[in-house]
């Protein structure tokens, strides 16, 4: 039983910290300790452990010799290698959830486009970081397609950090950017049933932020 308990809390720190990941709630480079993490998150060092080990293994984290934890720093290159994947990806998920999505699955993808645009009025970076990765995993859960939902979540939980360079770089950024545009584009053609146009709403989306990250000269 014992064992069973800790494997569970285990699953829910890992899911925990998987979310954080995704959502940009951690930078590339920030460092944490097991102890710290443990009494943030409110439980013993083990689970967290546990947690922290799977995500090293997925290249989400990394344990350094002085254990200490880090978000890893992500080079130009792995950046633009991870873009040119999610472009084939991220846009085949909303090609299928174009064509596939039901009234519920619509509704969940339109309130958390709104979301982000009340973030972005208050400007509120921290949460349009959140609300971006809750939108485009709502529409991703409605391509219906698990494998691939689940190729998705591993590659965010690697590019998720570096988002921070861009929607929450600033106000002006998030103010003046063009994401919602990209949303709002998204958004219709998937509410219109049209999987042409949300592959190319997201597209543009993905490189919109790409390329403002990249001309930010941050990643070696």
């Amino acid at each position: 039983m014992e064992k069973i308990v800790r494997q569970t809390l285990s699953d829910q720190v890992y899911g925990d910290l998987k979310e954080l990941l995704q959502a940009g709630e951690m930078e590339p480079g920030q460092r944490f300790t097991l102890r710290g993490l443990a009494a943030a998150i409110g439980t013993s060092a083990m689970p967290v452990r546990e947690a922290v080990t799977r995500l090293a293994a997925e290249q989400a984290l990394e344990v350094l010799p002085n254990r200490a934890i880090r978000v890893p720093l992500m080079t130009r290159e792995r950046f633009l290698e991870l873009r040119t994947i999610r472009l084939q990806l991220e846009c085949l998920a909303i090609e299928a959830a174009a064509d596939k999505r039901d009234d519920n699955e619509l509704a969940e993808i339109q309130r958390h486009e709104q979301e982000f645009l009340q973030a972005r009025a208050q400007p509120d970076s921290r949460a349009a970081v959140r609300a971006n990765k809750n939108l485009h995993f709502a529409i991703y859960r409605s391509a219906r397609m698990p494998a691939l939902l689940q190729i998705i979540e591993s590659l965010w939980l690697q590019i998720g950090p570096v988002l921070n360079y861009d929607l929450a770089s600033s106000a002006a950024r998030l103010s003046q950017g063009e994401a919602h545009l990209h949303h709002r584009a998204m958004v219709a053609a998937i509410e219109n049933r049209d999987p042409a146009a949300a592959r190319q709403a997201l597209h543009a989306d993905l490189l919109s932020a790409s390329e403002y990250i990249l001309a930010r000269e941050l990643l070696p």
